[in-house]
């Protein structure tokens, strides 16, 4: 769906919680775990204080907007206009690959029922399958 107002960058193995897990998830993750060399640690770290000095944390405004019992299966999307946020994507997106975690982009219109907007952002409750499943 190109040209959606609604960009996700997403691993493709849900996670046990049901949901796919972003893409600073999943680099997070490998951090945590001492996985990352000391050049992808300087990137990784960079670019986290970069989004944490020029990027709502939704977590700061509404903490219970990722609580498990009340929003199980949230996740955050970009809006399409949030350039410079989505340009920077990239060099996770390497990271991860040098990692074989395989991501992908996902555009939509409607990701699902907003739980928090701001002017770079929107957390969702994702759409429901007919049977219960989210996507």
């Amino acid at each position: 769906m190109p040209g959606a107002p609604y960009i996700r960058f997403e691993g493709t193995v849900k996670h046990p919680r049901g949901h796919f897990p972003g893409v600073f998830v999943m680099a997070n993750e490998l951090a945590r775990q001492g996985r990352l060399t000391a050049d992808q640690y300087r990137f990784w770290r960079t670019n986290n204080d970069w989004y944490d000095a020029n990027y709502t944390n939704p977590a700061h405004v509404d903490p219970a907007v990722y609580d498990r019992d009340l929003h199980p299966g949230a996740v955050a999307w970009f809006k399409a206009s949030a350039h410079d946020l989505v340009e920077r994507v990239d060099g996770y997106l390497e990271l991860l690959a040098a990692h074989g975690v395989d991501c992908r982009r996902v555009e939509s219109a409607s990701p699902g029922r907003v739980i928090y907007e701001d002017e770079h952002q929107v957390v969702v409750m994702p759409h429901e399958e007919p049977d219960g499943r989210t996507p």
